[in-house]
């Protein structure tokens, strides 16, 4: 009798050693609920806190956001390994006392970090030196999409277009604070302050005036030692997804419209807690020639950075002027069910399910280091 060939196997990891850990514990669970157990041999790996990698239980109830408690990976899970290299891409679980056991061949790595030491090219370089395909960017586009400051260079050098800032290095913030004040100032006021390397709204604050910056940078540095400082654009905040189609493409979403209310900006809360007075607009109410810029920029800026797989683009929009400007772009963006980047992609026609099947396929089919 002839066996069935085998699945492949999809290791879903998550957690991670970032202030955004929790959210990436989230994004882990929504995938988890859908992801085809038919198609895929599926493997959830956490990473805790310190980075250890551990199994975790098949459970994403417990992943999930309840009564204010946010998840985390469980420290006490069995340690794995992965030994790549070779042509091997074994997962190997090692637990005390006990002789290591391979856990099988990994086919596709899908990676929901989000934030530095994850989705900053860190374990895109790891899994590319180990052999193990995965899902979204690679090593560069990853890094430079975690970098606000590079983003915006790169995004500028590609000839698009992106609102005023300012960069506050350590060194410079240490020996020149008032060199810093005054490049800051030149900005105009208020201002967002935002740790360079950082996401999910963590350690950003608004600074309204010169009395309130020094407490702000202070409070992004406690994310990163590197501060980008934007000036405020007076417009509306409009989104974009990219996907990659079947051919390797990168297609762009419906725009959607963030409209928060309640909050002076789209911070932690209101991105992440119910009931915190944010409402979504998919698709964004905005000119048809609007649309159609934004979604030609969104797929722009992919490219400019040479992403892969998907990401979300964020811009603002001046009613007034007509201008649309890039505020960032996002290589492993909100992934629950509720999240921008979904939704947008279900008003397209590719529903949370689809979602996940293209990008596991898409990454089943693409080769690993340079491409």
């Amino acid at each position: 009798m002839k066996a069935e060939p085998r699945k492949p196997r999809v290791a879903v990891v998550f957690g991670g050693r970032s202030a955004e850990h929790a959210v990436s514990c989230v994004t882990a669970g929504s995938v988890l609920r859908v992801i085809d157990r038919g198609s895929y041999d599926v493997v959830p790996v956490g990473i805790t806190h310190e980075g250890r990698w551990v199994l975790v239980p098949d459970e994403p109830d417990k992943l999930a956001i309840t009564g204010g408690r946010l998840p985390e990976v469980d420290e006490g899970g069995a340690s794995v390994v992965l030994m790549g290299g070779g042509g091997s891409r074994e997962l190997v679980v090692r637990e005390p006392g006990d002789v290591p056991r391979t856990f099988g061949d990994v086919d596709v790595v899908f990676p929901l970090l989000h934030g530095p030491y994850g989705e900053d090219g860190t374990i895109q370089g790891l899994l590319d030196l180990a052999g193990v395909p995965y899902v979204g960017s690679g090593v560069l586009a990853s890094a430079a999409g975690m970098d606000k400051h590079y983003m915006k260079v790169l995004l500028a050098g590609a000839g698009l277009p992106v609102g005023p800032y300012a960069v506050v290095r350590p060194r410079e913030w240490e020996d020149d604070p008032a060199a810093v004040r005054e490049s800051v100032a030149a900005l105009g006021w208020p201002v967002f302050v935002k740790p360079a390397r950082g996401g999910s709204s963590l350690g950003i604050t608004k600074a309204h005036g010169p009395g309130e910056l020094d407490d702000a940078i202070e409070e992004a540095r406690r994310h990163d030692p590197k501060v980008v400082v934007e000036a405020q654009v007076d417009g509306r905040e409009i989104e974009c997804g990219v996907l990659d189609d079947e051919d390797g493409r990168p297609a762009a979403s419906m725009p959607g419209e963030i409209r928060v209310t309640g909050h002076e900006f789209y911070d932690f809360e209101a991105k992440y807690l119910p009931d915190e007075g944010t409402e979504l607009d998919i698709p964004a109410d905005v000119p048809d020639d609007v649309t159609d810029e934004i979604r030609r920029t969104a797929v722009a800026a992919f490219e400019a950075l040479s992403c892969e797989g998907l990401a979300r683009v964020d811009f603002f929009y001046a009613e007034a002027t007509g201008r649309v400007l890039v505020n960032e772009i996002n290589t492993m963006p909100g992934f629950t069910p509720s999240s921008m980047f979904p939704q947008m992609w279900a008003a397209s026609g590719v529903d949370y399910p689809a979602l996940v099947d293209r990008l596991v396929r898409a990454a089943l089919r693409r080769s690993t280091g340079l491409r």
